[in-house]
């Protein structure tokens, strides 16, 4: 990853509606024991990805996560999925995310919850990710590699890091038609997708790198009115975004955002989940 992208994808998180202040404000309003919190006291806030935690659930399902596994969450946010996945499933949980305020805020969230035995975070890039060869019984992933051009490379690490047998199992944004110039800029310049892929592109890697595509299943049609929900949670959130990052920012990723939501609705973009194992 170059590092201008490198410090795109940093800005758009270091400045994303969703944080670790926050989730802790929402909380809080809730009137939640904030001295005492709990795993199951988050999932409502921390879960930023498309459809929640029953997204989360389909994709622990989808992989076959147990307890005792050793599972690697690829670009891993604010820690929701991998704080319940060892809270629900028993898994050791390693996520990397190239982030340092998201592995901060994910490392401390979890320490309030009292999963940090479990449950930690790296700093990295996953197409060159710190790990050794054959660490994880799974890599697991939901709508960041959006984010990531060289899928080539992901891939590489995402396989590499996997052991024999083990499971890589992820959603993602990709096109289901070539969006126009205009389109195209939006992606890349607003919400830091520069380079998405056709589904069969995922399919064709994977088997390239010696791996048996076990389920592809399209969430497109699904994604719609996820992602519409999402818009209007995002503008519900305005005195919060305001006051944290300014209202230019609050309006500028009001409007990218929906640009974002018009091309799934207009079947531009979709979506997809992909379950492999490695050869």
């Amino acid at each position: 990853m170059n590092d201008a992208h490198r410090a795109d994808v940093i800005g758009f998180y270091d400045t994303h509606p969703i944080n670790e202040q926050e989730i802790l404000a929402k909380l809080a309003a809730r009137g939640a024991a904030m001295d005492a919190l709990t795993e199951d006291d988050l999932i409502e806030f921390d879960q930023d990805h498309y459809g929640g935690i029953e997204a989360t659930e389909a994709l622990a399902a989808a992989a076959g996560l147990s307890a005792g596994q050793h599972v690697l969450d690829v670009c891993s946010g604010m820690g929701g999925p991998a704080r319940w996945f060892a809270h629900r499933h028993g898994c050791r949980v390693t996520g990397i995310d190239l982030t340092a305020s998201r592995v901060a805020g994910a490392g401390r969230l979890t320490e309030r919850v009292g999963l940090q035995e479990r449950v930690t975070f790296r700093e990295g890039d996953a197409t060159a990710m710190p790990f050794a060869d054959a660490t994880f019984d799974a890599v697991v992933s939901q709508e960041a590699w959006c984010h990531i051009p060289d899928k080539p490379s992901l891939l590489d690490e995402c396989v590499r890091v996997t052991r024999r047998g083990g499971v890589i199992a992820f959603t993602d944004v990709v096109l289901l038609a070539q969006p126009t110039e205009d389109e195209q800029r939006g992606l890349t310049e607003g919400m830091v997708m520069p380079r998405l892929p056709f589904a069969d592109a995922y399919v064709a890697l994977l088997r390239e790198r010696g791996c048996v595509v076990e389920h592809r299943t399209d969430l497109s049609d699904a994604w719609v009115d996820v992602l519409q929900a999402r818009h209007r949670m995002y503008r519900s959130l305005r005195d919060t975004t305001v006051a944290k990052f300014g209202e230019a920012r609050f309006l500028e990723y009001d409007r990218v955002y929906g640009e974002f939501v018009g091309l799934f609705a207009r079947r531009t973009l979709g979506g997809i989940r992909v379950v492999a194992r490695k050869g």
